[in-house]
């Protein structure tokens, strides 16, 4: 039988080496190349060696690809597949129905990143997180619209169009995890799952008017998640209540070996903190979060106003200021700009781990790229081009010193919540945009800061104004995503937020 693996052509070694600022000879090529020579036979039994699924995939055959929704079954275009995974008969989440972001892996489901360079690609395992759920007793019923890539914050970018605002239809739902807060206006999902690198859980949740969390970096494991950047990347739940995501969160937190992104995880009995009396909790007013630019008065008032709810319930509440949180979430553009390009390059697969790659999406987006028309919407084209550019011109340079420096920011916000229980701020300083009217990425001035320094994250609805949603977003300490859900539940329970 003839090899997979195909041996270089000298050619083939004279373009790498001068791709790569460097020279070989014709005796140089010929040199490499018998040397490579004996190696190419046992790349190609590597390549034939099968893989075996995860554990999961034996357990729950039960799983139907499904199809595209009608329009009367999905008018917000929230969702790109209805599908039937049935997982364990009992369980924490028996009789939820589960939808995730087209970015989550569910073997044999299709899943394009919200992009069209992988339309057709299905994964072989499921997630971590979706393993999981089924393990106790979801269906997974639905994958999600998705900002292309997920490098938009205002869900309109997807190969699937823009998914509108349940709201307000003219508007924008907030992304990258667009179709996973506009989605939870559907009776036939319950709880759904995003992805947050510069505020993705967040920012749909606040325009969109649900419930969504950001864990603590690490606390929930991203294997089998498309990734942005491995130290920037989140996973988390989405729901209309405080409960579900509390209940989400307990199922699909903690350690997994494969997840090289996790060191230390501590886990927290996340329902338990509901129903706490919040009498005593200090709760810090982060000045610097009201006053970004594009930040409207109807949207600080109502969170205000939320705060305020919180000190009638027990709560101390105090104002508070950090300077650097004005211009925290730049720190956020050489990470993620090199990060993401230097992704791509590898075909979605990052490198020197031992934790689990996708050697089938690599192939398959590899391979698309090389064959695909290139369509990709004008988010991915920035970030891919000024990545490559900031590589090329600088060196690594500007990523390194970003990454660096997160621990002297990160220092500052643990100063604060060692005087506070969380910070309180706006999710978004602006309600809802027209779809076209503002930059991409200019809700994310609140959340992106810490996805830099990995502190959970709760964003919860607080008001209506204009007909358009308002958030309140809380900020904990690293792993006391419990105190979060705490304060957001007791808020939750004492008003009616769209009666705000």
């Amino acid at each position: 039988m003839a090899m997979a693996i195909e041996p270089p052509k000298k050619d083939d070694l004279k373009r790498i080496a001068n791709q790569n600022h460097f020279a070989l000879s014709d005796t140089e090529a010929e040199a490499i190349g018998a040397m490579l020579a004996p190696i190419i036979p046992f790349l190609d039994r590597v390549d034939q060696m099968p893989i075996e699924p995860t554990p999961s995939v034996q357990r729950y055959r039960d799983r139907e690809a499904g199809r595209r929704p009608t329009r009367e079954e999905d008018p917000l275009n929230a969702v790109v597949r209805k599908i039937h995974v049935k997982g364990a008969a009992a369980g924490k989440l028996k009789g939820k129905r589960i939808g995730v972001k087209d970015s989550v892996a569910v073997a044999g489901i299709p899943i394009c990143g919200g992009s069209h360079i992988l339309d057709g690609f299905a994964p072989d395992d499921d997630a971590t997180i979706v393993s999981r759920m089924l393990d106790e007793g979801a269906e997974i019923v639905a994958t999600l619209v998705m900002d292309d890539f997920a490098l938009s914050g205002d869900g309109t970018t997807s190969a699937h169009g823009p998914t509108l605002n349940p709201h307000r239809p003219e508007y924008c739902s907030g992304g990258s995890s667009c179709g996973s807060g506009a989605a939870l206006y559907y009776d036939w999902i319950d709880i759904t799952i995003g992805t947050d690198q510069g505020g993705s859980i967040r920012m749909p949740s606040s325009w969109s008017g649900v419930v969504g969390i950001k864990p603590t970096y690490g606390l929930v494991p991203y294997t089998g998640v498309m990734s942005i950047d491995p130290s920037l990347d989140h996973v988390g739940p989405m729901a209309r209540n405080v409960s579900d995501v509390a209940l989400a969160l307990e199922v699909i937190a903690g350690k997994d070996p494969a997840d090289y992104r996790q060191q230390e995880v501590r886990i927290q009995r996340y329902r338990e903190a509901l129903g706490k009396d919040v009498n005593g909790l200090r709760l810090g007013i982060l000045q610097e979060g009201f006053t970004h630019p594009g930040a409207q008065e109807d949207v600080n008032a109502a969170v205000r106003k939320a705060a305020d709810q919180l000190q009638r319930l027990g709560a101390k509440v105090e104002e508070v200021s950090l300077p650097e949180h004005r211009e925290a979430w730049q720190f956020l553009w050489p990470i993620a700009l090199e990060g993401m390009a230097t992704l791509a390059r590898g075909n979605l697969q990052s490198r020197h781990h031992a934790g689990r790659y996708d050697a089938g999406l690599a192939d398959f987006f590899g391979a698309a790229r090389l064959n695909q028309p290139v369509t990709q919407a004008l988010t991915v084209k920035f970030v891919l081009s000024a990545g490559e550019y900031l590589h090329e011109r600088y060196h690594g340079r500007l990523y390194a010193k970003a990454q660096n420096l997160r621990a002297a920011l990160r220092a500052k916000y643990d100063a604060l919540l060692q005087k506070f229980d969380a910070l309180a701020m706006p999710s978004t300083p602006m309600k809802a945009e027209r779809r076209g009217e503002r930059s991409p990425y200019a809700m994310l001035t609140n959340t992106a800061p810490f996805d830099v320094t990995g502190h959970p994250g709760l964003s919860v609805p607080c008001g209506m104004s204009d007909g358009l949603p308002i958030s309140l977003m809380l900020i904990g300490r690293h792993f006391d995503d419990a105190t979060l859900l705490q304060l957001g539940y007791a808020y939750e329970q004492s008003v009616d937020w769209r009666k705000i």
